[in-house]
């Protein structure tokens, strides 16, 4: 298949632009997908009402070879996109608390299989590594692995620490080509396989940084990082929630964020202290606020 690799997006526009019997036969396909994988072509033609040549020259505006390979892609894109494509209907029976105990029940398991397979003895030497670093630098690409990434610059900075966050990959590189054996640097990727954070940490290890990466146990960045924190990603069939990975990440950048601010002491109370001075005399004086959030 030459034109395009998305076959359902093509079949889309088919139902708009094609001749008549391709209209007819996309909508069929899109109507019942998995009939159309598996259905052979005199079984397409009959429930279309048309020929089966007809089926085979729909198969090949389409940009495939023939019904065989239209079959091969279509099965493809079910086993890859099929939560997406056929999901199960939304129902709107007390909507509001079934939504909230799906997130919040989410989020809740999310945080309590992460804590269950958590190695706190690596995350307090973690800690400890990163409140003697002379700089950090935190990288991540992606939504929520960059989000992770910024986010722990934002805790590990009012603690007196020198860090930086990157999401852009070619920056990453960039600074991972300046590290020195005092600097500490953090890799966030659920998969373990987003390629300028693999690199990025390879090259700021062959520099003498030190590298931790939080990521899948045996991919490729948990290869590449000398310290790995080891984070198991599972997802439930709710198509339309936002992953429930992101609190268990966030709980993990807390309790190194905490770990470091103990390790620190009382060299962290100053800074806290000048932010919180800072904020108030700006903002609603109310010191119950939380510290700059």
């Amino acid at each position: 298949m030459s034109q395009i690799a998305d076959i359902i997006t093509r079949l889309q526009m088919m139902t708009q632009e094609g001749s008549k019997s391709d209209r007819k036969l996309a909508a069929l396909v899109l109507s019942d997908l998995d009939f159309a994988s598996k259905a052979a072509i005199s079984e397409i033609a009959s429930r279309a009402e048309v020929s089966e040549p007809t089926v085979t020259r729909f198969c090949r505006n389409l940009g495939c070879e023939g019904v065989r390979d239209f079959k091969f892609w279509l099965a493809q894109a079910i086993a890859i996109g099929g939560l997406y494509l056929m999901p199960a209907p939304v129902s709107r029976d007390v909507r509001e608390q079934r939504i909230a105990n799906a997130i919040t029940a989410g989020a809740t398991q999310a945080i309590e299989r992460m804590a269950a397979g958590l190695d706190m003895a690596t995350l307090m030497s973690v800690a400890e590594t990163l409140s003697v670093s002379k700089q950090i630098l935190c990288i991540g690409s992606g939504g929520t692995s960059s989000m992770m990434a910024t986010e722990m610059q934002n805790r590990l900075f009012r603690l007196g620490l020198s860090v930086v966050s990157q999401v852009d990959g070619q920056l990453q590189r960039m600074y991972a080509a300046v590290v020195s054996s005092e600097t500490t640097v953090i890799g966030f990727s659920i998969s373990g396989y987003a390629k300028s954070v693999v690199d990025s940490i390879a090259l700021a290890r062959q520099y003498g940084a030190k590298t931790v990466a939080i990521t899948g146990a045996g991919s490729a960045l948990a290869k590449a990082a000398e310290v790995v924190i080891p984070f198991q990603h599972l997802e439930d069939s709710n198509i339309y929630k936002p992953t429930s990975a992101r609190y268990a990440l966030l709980a993990i950048v807390d309790m190194i964020a905490t770990a470091t601010a103990e390790s620190r002491d009382s060299k962290v109370l100053e800074s806290l202290r000048r932010i919180k001075q800072s904020l108030n005399i700006l903002k609603v004086d109310d010191p119950r606020l939380p510290l700059g959030d």
